[in-house]
């Protein structure tokens, strides 16, 4: 008996050696994770789980530090500071990375996707893939792809119920070519400014309006500041994650498969959450006293018009390649 009970205690202290010489590998590290909305966003929830699962997995010695609400910058600077390695994390608009990869601005195209599901199987698949793969010469590593959502006009002037409304509106938008000549093929005057100056020039009648999903408008209070809204879902905006190629390539094998399957348990979670919060968001905006138009499929299709000749010159930047691959992978959703 006393044989049989050393075995056991021998065959138990053996199962755990892996899971001991596992542990070894785990180092303590801080990660600096900084995004654009607060940390009650979707965006900042998928962020918060995401160090909640790196946390658990790593038995508290990989610390998940969040900056959000752009604490540390717009999103170009927060991109230098990956490249720089000042800076382990961030999720920002994909498009926005056609600044480091061209190929990335198609993710920006306008009336692109139907559905959420469609950028889903697009950027989960090869296609996206191979456009982070991309990123490493850039000191870059791509992790996931998350979902902002479908993007909506507001503006502080007056209701746009047709297409013709959005002529001479002073429209902030991203920093990105696609986003400039977007609205300024509408007719609007398109102002490129980062994130976190947004609120403040909507609040001075610097600029008129801006362009977000509902759940940003409501996240980051542009209600107080903006009067009307209007449903064009413009854009989908699919969210890449981000990391330090210089932090990256510090880390072991192991640390390296616990964070990658952090960030994809936090993924679905995510874009989840975001989902869901879409519609809530916009009853809420409503409740908030923001005037909501949802544009006719007559005046959508003359948006559609006025943009294509953006869509054409953004294919000969992305190259025509890339947008037949990306069509060919939506092709397989629609059937």
């Amino acid at each position: 008996m006393k044989f049989a009970r050393r075995s056991l205690v021998a065959m138990a202290a053996a199962a755990l050696l892996p899971v001991m010489s596992h542990a070894a590998d785990i180092k303590e590290h801080t990660i600096k994770f900084a995004f654009q909305n607060p940390k009650e966003h979707p965006q900042g929830q998928g962020a918060q789980k995401f160090a909640d699962l790196v946390s658990q997995k790593s038995g508290g010695k990989i610390t998940v530090k969040l900056f959000p609400g752009g604490t540390l910058g717009g999103d170009v600077q927060t991109v230098s500071a990956l490249q720089g390695g000042t800076l382990e994390m961030t999720v920002l608009n994909a498009g926005i990375l056609q600044s480091q990869v061209k190929e990335f601005a198609v993710y920006d195209f306008p009336f692109l996707f139907n559905t959420a599901q469609e950028a889903d199987a697009v950027t989960d698949g090869a296609f996206g893939k191979n456009l982070f793969a991309k990123l490493e010469p850039k000191g870059l590593v791509g992790l996931n792809y998350w979902d902002l959502g479908f993007r909506d006009l507001t503006n502080s002037k007056r209701p746009v119920g047709k297409a013709e409304d959005i002529a001479g509106l002073k429209i902030r938008v991203i920093q990105s070519p696609i986003y400039i000549d977007l609205f300024n093929a509408l007719g609007a005057n398109a102002t490129p400014m980062p994130f976190p100056e947004v609120y403040p020039a909507l609040e001075q009648k610097a600029i008129d309006g801006q362009e977000n999903p509902a759940t940003v408008i409501r996240a980051n209070k542009f209600n107080e500041v903006q009067k009307y809204l209007t449903l064009t879902h413009h854009i989908y905006n699919t969210q890449a994650v981000i990391v330090s190629k210089k932090f990256w390539d510090k880390l072991t094998a192991d640390e390296k498969a616990l964070i990658t399957d952090a960030a994809a348990q936090a993924t679905t979670f995510q874009r989840g959450i975001s989902r869901t919060q879409a519609d809530v968001a916009l009853d809420d905006l409503k409740k908030a006293g923001m005037q909501v138009t949802e544009l006719p499929a007559a005046e959508v299709a003359k948006l559609r018009a006025k943009v294509k000749p953006v869509i054409d010159k953004q294919t000969a930047v992305v190259g025509a390649d890339t947008l037949k691959a990306l069509n060919a992978e939506i092709a397989k959703v629609r059937k």
